[in-house]
């Protein structure tokens, strides 16, 4: 079976790794829509129980989960003049916008029950044009660089510009749709914000999905072909895909870690405005600030990523960032409970959350930087065993263990709120003392928990630079013998 080797070069141009970042921008402005306000908003504003607001959520994110997997068997088999990734980015921009503005926009009569379908409804179906997108776009970025180094660059732009997005979203969306009126002191609860929001999130993320796919074009002659005898995508074809990519035993403890790892987050997600809003009764002026550590950690992680797996193998930065990340983000809220954090009010509180906000974002920046790049590396062992690149089912299985668990963790957030009797439509300053640290309490020790398994996990990953140099050669083999092409040297000089 013939297959393509890399022939872009080692060094990605800069033009390039920018605008393939920028679909990462896209893709985290309007996910940050879903994952940071739909569920506060049909809770809160709307009246809907958090379970079944929980439920929403999570149902939309195993469907789209199970969706990721077959994008990406399909995106790797795919031919034409527009390459395997850019059809797919092309087809989603449209149909996402429109699920945004749905969404934020249900009929003013509706009870409970026709709450949740609608919710479930345009949720699972953004969700899927997502994926549509996602999945082959992360494939694209997996292919443009065979150099160890290197693809830990191209995903450093991809991390930096996607929180750029996230946090950039949060601050644009705060300071001019989620501001205090005399009627709605907290923004947030505010209804009629939402709907400007939601052209808002769709126009720009429309505009930078297609920005992303249109100006990356250009790389679709050097990229990863699919080969002539590979089979076009069928149901057999697709269980085959699958099987090869989890006889990969690193690539399973991967997975299985970050099911885990996904679980903290998703419920940590799933509770962040309550805690923000009703914990440390921020209001929508100071929650935007947060951008100013989020923002400066990912620069750091950004500007710190590449230069670690030039010293260190990635195992170990993605080990120590998993720690990290599972403690840090606990830390305010348990010592709160201890009695030893500035309480609401107090001068000192948004400084040290907003500290505590950029030392997170910055190791999750280089854990994430860290684990995408070897995705690509786990590309390259499989090359070797099958004679073709499967960067698509890599990428999205990965993202449907990663969905499915945060659907696991948006549910128990929601039951979370149930359990602890938090009140519908509850004004900041006025909800149980012993309500908000049983909360908190679900927020910090409790979410860590899952984080710390994943580091068992992903301590079982074996590929390291002298594997990887073992690898490159093989692949020189397999490429000169079957097609004569000349693949990248291993990059020992980083």
């Amino acid at each position: 079976m013939a297959s393509s080797a890399h022939t872009s070069g080692a060094r990605v141009p800069l033009r390039t790794k920018f605008f393939f970042g920028l679909g990462a921008t896209a893709e985290s402005i309007t996910l940050a829509a879903v994952g940071g306000y739909a569920m506060f908003y049909y809770n809160q504003v709307l009246g809907l129980p958090a379970t079944l607001a929980g439920l929403a959520i999570t149902v939309s994110l195993v469907l789209d989960g199970f969706a990721d997997p077959i994008v990406g068997s399909l995106s790797d088999r795919t031919r034409g003049k527009l390459g395997r990734r850019h059809p797919y980015m092309y087809l989603a921009p449209v149909p996402v916008a429109l699920c945004i503005v749905a969404l934020f926009n249900p009929p003013a009569a509706f009870s409970h029950l026709w709450l949740f379908v609608w919710f479930s409804g345009f949720i699972v179906t953004l969700r899927v044009f997502m994926a549509v997108y996602h999945v082959p776009h992360l494939a694209l970025g997996g292919e443009l660089s065979g150099d160890y180094t290197e693809r830990s660059r191209v995903m450093s732009w991809n991390n930096l510009l996607g929180m750029i997005g996230t946090a950039g979203a949060s601050f644009v969306a705060l300071t001019f749709f989620f501001h205090k009126t005399a009627e709605y002191p907290r923004g947030l609860l505010n209804p009629h914000a939402y709907t400007p929001f939601a052209f808002a999130v769709a126009g720009s993320g429309m505009l930078l999905l297609f920005a992303s796919a249109w100006f990356t074009r250009d790389r679709i002659p050097l990229l990863p072909k699919t080969p002539d005898d590979l089979p076009a995508f069928s149901p057999f074809e697709f269980l085959k895909d699958m099987g090869s990519a989890f006889s990969n035993r690193n690539y399973v403890y991967l997975l299985i870690a970050y099911f885990f790892l996904s679980l903290m987050l998703g419920i940590r997600q799933g509770l962040g405005l309550y805690m923000n809003t009703f914990f440390w009764e921020f209001t929508s002026e100071q929650i935007r600030w947060f951008v100013i550590g989020t923002i400066s950690g990912y620069f750091l992680g950004f500007a710190t990523a590449a230069r670690l797996h030039g010293r260190f193998d990635k195992k170990i930065a993605i080990i120590v960032t998993c720690v990290l990340l599972a403690t840090i983000p606990a830390i305010a809220p348990s010592l709160r409970i201890l009695g030893l954090f500035p309480e609401p009010g107090q001068p000192m509180l948004l400084p040290l959350i907003i500290i505590f906000t950029g030392l997170g974002s910055c190791v999750a920046s280089i854990m994430s930087i860290s684990v995408m790049s070897a995705l690509a590396d786990i590309a390259d062992e499989n090359e070797v065993r099958y004679g073709y690149r499967q960067e698509g089912v890599l990428y999205s299985t990965r993202a449907l263990f990663s969905k499915i668990d945060a659907a696991i963790g948006h549910f128990f957030a929601g039951m979370a709120l149930d359990i602890v009797a938090f009140p519908e439509k509850a004004q900041p300053g006025q909800v149980d003392r012993q309500t908000l640290m049983d909360l908190a309490l679900v927020d910090a020790p409790i979410a860590t928990v899952p984080g710390l398994i994943a580091v068992f996990f992903y301590a079982r990953y074996k590929i390291n630079r002298k594997s990887y140099d073992a690898t490159q050669l093989q692949l020189q083999v397999l490429h000169v013998a079957q097609r004569g092409d000349f693949p990248l040297q291993p990059d020992h000089a980083a």
